[in-house]
């Protein structure tokens, strides 16, 4: 009769298995250089002046685990979990640090099978995994809350204070909901350009972008037409996978990933545009995150990402006609500014909408603590990160808020309501189609 081996024995076993940094190219450590200038970046650091919550001291930590000279226990393993990975550090880096090929396959590898994995709970598995980057159950989940808010019972709900009754990420979640639009019917597979046609492109929807959003998918086709494109919508494409990615699930990313290597006949197209940050960077990133023998099609496809703003910007836009005669404000979204590395593009294509006057806002590049789903698994820091945004936004004195990502959308809203700011806060494209077709903001 074969034994099994006795719990300390295979914790034993497993922890001389798990090695979180094995994987990772050592040379990345050895660029870092310990000057300290990223910590000024780092909205974590910013926040707590811990020097293990800044992209230094990550480094090290991670360095020392990956050596044996540290044991991945459960204070190293909070100092990386409550990292963003919203890269500003990589933005103020002078040594060129590629930080998020350290802590993306870093905290990939803590979540591997015979470590204390963070997600391992009802609320990764059943909200992030099982709901989150399915448009089509997002959607059905979100139908009782239109009628909700369109009966008014959620204000009713929060000045009784029955919120206060849910788990603190559910009612998280719950206040994140912006008042949603009414249900849009599905984009059609294929849009023509309008007047003579500039180039062929396919639109990446999104799951949350796409269920909550998905005016804004319209208005990027509308905007694309606008400006002489022929508009694909494949059926069949999924979730860019950074849900499951960034909170360490790399398989069922890598499916997603796949799928969408199928889905985009990249032959047939000039581009693959994106208008959620997020999606952008996850996908221009599919090339280096799995090395098998998919590889070369995922580097295919990423090579054929642009943002939404990047694309227009480099073909010329058609500049707009309607007057938008109001003050706006621009937030940089981390994984646009800082991941992929697009900062004057969006600012270029608003200074051509007539009437709009842009104001620029005191710390664009700190991450406003949405960081994909951040918001909803680190409360407590994402609050105090969208409290300084909101802070810093009602400085400029502008009305509209305009940010290129899902999650800040999201986020700024939520704070803009909680502290009773009028605020529009809108995607740049959404502006651009408004002023195309004559239209303003709702105010």
């Amino acid at each position: 009769m074969q034994l099994s081996p006795s719990p300390i024995t295979q914790a034993k076993s497993d922890a001389e298995q798990v090695n979180p940094g094995a994987g990772i190219d050592y040379g990345l450590f050895l660029d870092c250089v310990h000057c300290g200038l990223c910590t000024a970046s780092c909205p974590t650091y910013v926040i707590t002046g811990n020097e293990n919550d800044g992209p230094r001291g990550r480094i090290y930590l991670m360095r020392s685990v990956t050596d044996g000279r540290l044991e991945l226990g459960n204070e190293v393993r909070r100092h990386l979990e409550l990292c963003l990975d919203c890269r500003a550090c990589e933005t103020a880096c002078p040594s060129g640090v590629q930080y998020g090929k350290l802590i993306e396959p870093f905290r990939v590898a803590m979540e591997q099978p015979g470590t204390a994995r963070k997600t391992d709970d009802w609320f990764h598995r059943w909200i992030l995994f099982r709901l989150f980057p399915y448009p089509e159950r997002m959607r059905a989940a979100l139908t009782p809350a239109r009628w909700v808010q369109w009966l008014g019972l959620d204000r009713a709900v929060a000045a009784l204070g029955l919120l206060r009754l849910l788990p603190p990420r559910l009612r998280q979640l719950v206040e994140m909901l912006p008042p949603l639009p009414k249900a849009e019917p599905q984009l059609p597979e294929f849009l023509p350009a309008i007047g003579p046609r500039r180039a062929r492109v396919a639109l990446f929807t999104g799951c949350v972008g796409d269920a909550i959003f998905r005016p804004t998918n319209w208005a990027t086709a509308r905007v694309l037409q606008q400006n002489g494109c022929d508009v694909l919508v494949p059926r069949d494409q999924a979730c860019c996978g950074a849900i499951h990615f960034h909170a360490g699930s790399s398989e069922p990313a890598r499916q997603f990933a796949d799928a969408n290597v199928r889905a985009f006949a990249l032959d047939d197209v000039d581009a693959v545009i994106v208008n959620v940050a997020g999606c952008g960077a996850m996908l221009k990133d599919y090339g280096h995150h799995w090395h098998d023998s998919s590889q070369p099609a995922r580097e295919q496809l990423a090579s054929k990402v642009k943002d939404i703003s990047e694309f227009l910007d480099t073909l010329g836009l058609i500049a707009p006609q309607g007057e938008i005669p109001l003050t706006a404000t621009y937030h940089d979204a981390c994984h646009l500014g800082h991941a992929q590395k697009i900062r004057e593009a969006p600012r270029r294509l608003l200074a051509k909408i007539p009437g709009l006057k842009l104001k620029e806002l005191p710390e664009a590049e700190l991450c406003c603590g949405a960081a994909g789903t951040y918001n909803l698994t680190e409360p407590e820091m994402a609050s105090q990160l969208s409290r300084r945004k909101m802070q810093n936004i009602v400085s400029t004195g502008a009305r509209l808020v305009v940010t290129g990502n899902a999650g800040c959308l999201l986020q700024i809203s939520r704070e803009a309501r909680q502290q009773g700011e009028k605020l529009w806060v809108a995607h740049p494209i959404d502006l651009l189609d408004l002023s195309y077709r004559g239209q303003q903001p709702p105010l």
